[in-house]
């Protein structure tokens, strides 16, 4: 497909690049959900750079490249990697690639992975570069709508989207909606504290594409029109000293179960990219809606993994090759993964 070597930003995809990607997505799930397996990219390794904390992104990746066959280096944080001897992005970036078929890479500092990036013909995939943006979590969000929305007999045409929460520093939510911007005109609602609002060029972006957006400043409004509430935690690591002093988010940016059944739809859905802070002073994503259908959050991380092989697939040019080597797993794969997952 006419896709840019690499997966940098949101940018770089075309409306036809998405979608052959949600369509290899599709086509991955059998894999993904343990029913079957391939070994298309046997032989290939995948170096995984994550010089930012990560557990859920570093472990998606990992597990979609060995689902496809491939085996996995992982490096961690700057304390171990020769970056803390003063190695430049350039130089690590050539090494790597004289190991490695593919690389994932995090990075604090805005526009790094950009910069890695441009030593190198090998792809690289952004796993987020601080306030930036993380492409992958983006597509796997709109995977996630899409197959939510087939279920419930919606269409994204016309869907009413809400984000709150960090719309400043939260990568996710810089991804998604300019991925959103893509497909036919919606609307857009943004609920942000004071200080953390969505960048007005990307709400320049989006409604110059047709999009209706509102800025609202709490939750504490009528939301019963809504078709989905993607929450992001506050990203008081990115905060300077001056933000950080004082700052205390109110129960007006807290989506909990109180929220969805006196404010929203009975169908809407919760989406949060994780990890959400599940201390109760944090007022981010309450824990009081496990369990509940509408929470789509762990359903959103499974479907981390056939969009991320779709990624791999599309990147390294394997993506038409998945159905000859299918053969059925040997193991045991429960039907349920956890004990709050609802039967939908």
């Amino acid at each position: 497909m006419p896709m840019s070597h690499h997966l940098l930003s949101v940018d770089s995809l075309s409306r036809d690049d998405v979608d052959h990607l949600m369509r290899v997505a599709a086509r991955m799930e059998p894999i993904a959900q343990r029913r079957q397996v391939t070994r298309v990219l046997e032989g290939a390794v995948l170096g995984n750079l994550f010089f930012e904390a990560s557990t859920r992104t570093r472990v998606s990746f990992n597990a979609a490249f060995c689902r496809l066959g491939g085996s996995v280096c992982d490096t961690t944080g700057f304390t171990f990697s020769s970056m803390a001897k003063g190695e430049s992005l350039y130089d690590t970036s050539r090494v790597m690639s004289g190991y490695c078929d593919a690389i994932v890479m995090r990075h604090p500092e805005l526009g790094s992975v950009t910069e890695f990036a441009a030593a190198t013909h090998v792809p690289v995939i952004n796993g987020g570069d601080g306030p930036g943006e993380h492409p992958s979590q983006a597509l796997l969000d709109l995977y996630t709508i899409d197959k939510e929305f087939t279920r419930l007999g919606k269409q994204l045409a016309g869907a009413h989207v809400l984000m709150t929460g960090d719309l400043k520093y939260g990568r996710t939510v810089h991804s998604l909606i300019k991925l959103l911007s893509l497909y036919a005109p919606m609307r857009i609602t943004l609920v942000a504290p004071p200080g953390l609002e969505m960048p007005s060029q990307l709400i320049d972006l989006v409604t110059s594409r047709g999009h209706r957006v509102e800025q609202r400043d709490s939750l504490a409004q009528e939301y019963a029109d809504v078709d989905v509430v993607y929450t992001t935690r506050i990203q008081k690591e990115r905060f300077t000293a001056e933000m950080s002093e004082g700052f205390c988010l109110s129960r007006d940016f807290t989506v909990d179960r109180a929220f969805l059944d006196t404010r929203c739809g009975r169908d809407t859905l919760v989406m949060h990219p994780l990890p959400r802070d599940s201390r109760p002073e944090a007022n981010d994503l309450d824990v009081d809606l496990n369990g509940d259908p509408r929470l789509a959050v762990f359903r959103q991380t499974d479907n981390g993994i056939p969009v991320r092989m779709a990624i791999f697939a599309t990147l390294l040019e394997v993506d038409e090759l998945i159905e000859r080597e299918l053969r059925p797993v040997r193991w045991f794969v429960p039907s349920r993964l956890g004990v709050d997952d609802p039967a939908l």
